[in-house]
């Protein structure tokens, strides 16, 4: 017997192969019992059996017009309580220390707003110096890593008239700015060297959201004498790996694409 509420070791095979089936018609839409049976190697007999079973419980779908099958809508009244418990800063959070134990800089979280990324939560390093970030702060779209990253993957047009200059280093320039959230997209993170404030160095990165659009953006800042090239390009990978574990505990999958 299992200790008093913790969960048994032992599976029940029925429940594991009703699972396997649910993946096989998340991941192929609407497919026959046959290609059912194909993509998760159950027999089709059983496939059949286990099919009647989650249709008459609501949770895949006959269609009849051609006899194949699919997710139940109420599969997504259960993915809707789920969401509804997600918490992006909660989530987010130990990623965040994670990242700036590894690094050694700022780590900041932002989220898309109507035309700027908005700070949501920070985690400082402890670290004589370091940037200066608060909470509600919008990140410039043509001047921050994270504004970078939003132009590059959210759902907002690009400035196409003359930028403000924040330091000599700003892109003012439209078409410069395109060229430069087209590497963003290409590379998949943005950078920000001096380009907000003289002294700061940033890069960010997507988040994706289970719907595998932009849901936040994860940045590292530092004083650029030690946020250097070098410290830059050693970051980037580790900043890559916080931003997809987030986006994996919001639900995207690497196979949904982005």
């Amino acid at each position: 017997m299992p200790r008093t509420g913790q969960p048994s070791t032992r599976d029940v095979e029925a429940t594991v192969r009703a699972v396997e089936i649910l993946d096989a018609l998340a991941d192929g839409g609407e497919l026959g019992t046959s290609e059912v049976a194909r993509r998760t190697g159950i027999s089709p007999s059983t496939v059949s059996r286990q099919l009647g079973t989650l249709t008459r419980v609501g949770l895949v779908e006959h269609v009849t017009a051609t006899g194949r099958y699919r997710l139940g809508v109420r599969t997504l009244s259960y993915a809707n309580a789920v969401l509804g418990r997600l918490n992006l800063r909660a989530l987010a959070r130990p990623h965040l220390e994670a990242l700036v134990h590894e690094v050694g800089e700022t780590a900041t979280l932002s989220i898309p707003g109507e035309a700027d990324a908005i700070t949501v939560d920070f985690v400082p390093t402890d670290r004589y110096l370091q940037g200066v970030t608060r909470l509600g702060r919008p990140s410039v779209g043509h001047a921050s890593s994270a504004g970078k990253v939003m132009l590059a993957f959210g759902d907002v047009s690009t400035p196409r008239t003359k930028l403000t200059a924040f330091t000599p280093r700003t892109i003012t320039d439209p078409a410069a700015l395109v060229a430069e959230i087209d590497r963003v997209r290409e590379q998949g993170y943005a950078e920000a060297i001096e380009e907000r404030e003289v002294g700061l160095s940033a890069i960010a990165a997507p988040v994706w959201g289970a719907d595998a659009e932009l849901a936040a953006v994860v940045a590292l800042q530092g004083p650029t004498s030690r946020f250097d090239r070098e410290a830059i390009a050693a970051a980037v990978p580790l900043l890559a790996v916080c931003a997809e574990r987030i986006s994996v505990a919001l639900g995207w999958h690497p196979a949904h694409g982005n």
